[in-house]
């Protein structure tokens, strides 16, 4: 089957903050502007898509990374909504290492709080490309710049307003783009969803203008012939603008910022743009780089595959989990080449066979079944034996071995028990599971007291993985 969607109108980007920032909520707000779902999910309430776990919507917080497939403007979109919480960090960790692009969520009263910074370390050593969001622009205390400020001196990040708040607080009404020097209003209206584009306001024109030659300044760095234009006091275009702020992004040399309230429905729909129009493809990204596993001459021969369909397959297996209708379901990330359902693959780093029974897309917990899937597509694989998180999946004629990825160690250990001795295989059985699915989780039988041992990265981990035993 031929590819429908050109390799550069693809996007696979990650939304990732500090817990309670509002990502899950703004990836909500994604799918219904984008049209994958017809009606507005909330934390509170607990009917959220991407928070489909039992424990994630008891405690109105994401566990487990969720992947999901939506588009915006000709531009497939895959998106994935990670923890917030430090205890869950592995799930950012795998995360980033697949993805292209990241939408960093910051509250607009808590700014940059520390698990911002984690997630911030972590896209800095994957290099990946950015986009800040300022959410929760609505709330008493709310403040745009100190916001930028801090991740300009916190995070040590090249900051660039590409819009900034009309209104403040509870007078929050819409943004003023940068680019197009237009004020973008949403209606108070409910059910009105859509936004106005008016002239700036007169009291607004002055801070606007200060703003967009910050943001002039910032992007015409990047191009010699409009930097020497602009010093002779010729704006650049619109279209000069879009290019030069793709390609500082795409370098990570700067990192866009909008704003709005995702819970409010206001600046979600210019986040979607900018996401379209800042974040890389994997077209745009440089080779993925491996190495060639079978060389005995005690030299590394360095291999690379380029983001196309005609490169032999090789993917990255980064997250299990178990599906009660179809298995294990292996997600694995597609660098380069084509896969077909019922192919046989090989795992280079344990030198096995695997085949890939059936491929799916996935949207949280529900599947789609697809025959094949390309370079740039992430998927969900049933089949695989013995592959686990980091391991590299390649065609077997052209083997490469990718970077995996590395996880921190638990920190907290507790003594588990089960009820009675009948149930001691099913307790086996379950933690074996558990392990295979998250690295950071372990379990030993303790020498002296013969206690089974499990360990995580916090109380709160290993309060939800008992809790998904018992369930």
């Amino acid at each position: 089957m031929a590819r429908t969607i050109d390799i550069g109108a693809v996007r696979n980007i990650g939304i990732m903050a500090h817990i309670d920032a509002g990502k899950t909520t703004t990836t909500e707000r994604i799918l219904f502007f984008t049209g994958v779902s017809h009606k507005l999910g909330n934390v509170d309430s607990g009917n959220t898509q991407m928070d489909w776990m039992a424990q994630e919507q008891e405690r109105g917080i994401t566990i487990t990374s969720a992947a999901t497939t939506c588009f915006w403007d000709g531009r497939q979109i895959n998106i994935i909504d990670t923890p917030g919480h430090v205890d869950f960090t592995v799930e950012v960790e795998r995360s980033l290492r697949v993805l292209d692009g990241g939408v960093v969520v910051f509250c607009a009263v808590g700014g940059v709080q520390p698990q911002s910074e984690t997630v911030w370390r972590q896209a800095n050593r994957y290099r990946v490309p950015r986009i800040a969001f300022v959410n929760k622009m609505d709330r008493t205390g709310a403040d745009f710049w100190r916001v930028v400020g801090q991740i300009r001196g916190r995070l040590r990040a090249h900051a660039v307003p590409i819009q900034i708040p009309l209104g403040r607080e509870a007078g929050f009404r819409g943004v003023i783009d940068l680019i197009t020097m237009k004020a973008l209003t949403w209606s108070n209206e409910p059910g009105d969803h859509g936004f106005t584009v008016d002239e700036i306001p007169h009291d607004y024109a002055e801070a606007a203008r200060k703003a967009r030659v910050e943001m002039l300044d910032a992007v015409a760095d990047f191009d010699d012939d409009v930097m020497e234009r602009y010093l002779e006091g010729e704006e650049p275009t619109i279209d000069q603008v879009v290019t030069l702020l793709r390609k500082a992004t795409v370098a990570n040399q700067i990192v866009p910022v909008v704003c709005g309230t995702a819970f409010r429905n206001r600046g979600v729909q210019p986040l979607l743009d900018a996401i379209v129009r800042y974040l890389p493809s994997p077209a745009d990204l440089p080779p993925v780089q491996g190495v060639e596993p079978y060389k005995s001459n005690g030299h590394v021969v360095e291999e690379e595959r380029a983001a196309t369909d005609e490169q032999p397959f090789a993917g990255l297996a980064f997250k299990l989990m178990n599906d009660p209708y179809v298995g294990q379901l292996t997600f694995v990330r597609v660098y380069s080449g084509v896969l077909e359902a019922g192919s046989y693959l090989l795992n280079p780093g344990q030198d096995k066979r695997e085949r890939a029974v059936r491929l799916y897309r996935i949207h949280a917990n529900k599947r789609e079944e697809v025959k094949d899937v390309r370079a740039g597509d992430i998927v969900g694989v049933v089949g695989f034996k013995s592959t686990v998180t980091g391991d590299t999946v390649c065609d077997a004629d052209h083997p490469i071995l990718l970077e995996s990825v590395k996880f921190p160690e638990p920190v907290v250990e507790v003594a588990l028990e089960a009820e009675s001795k009948n149930d001691t295989d099913k307790l086996f059985a379950s933690l074996r599971r558990l392990a295979l699915e998250d690295p950071t989780f372990r379990f030993k039988i303790h020498e002296e007291t013969g206690q089974t041992i499990v360990s995580g990265m916090g109380e709160l981990h290993l309060e939800i993985l008992v809790d998904r035993m018992l369930r």
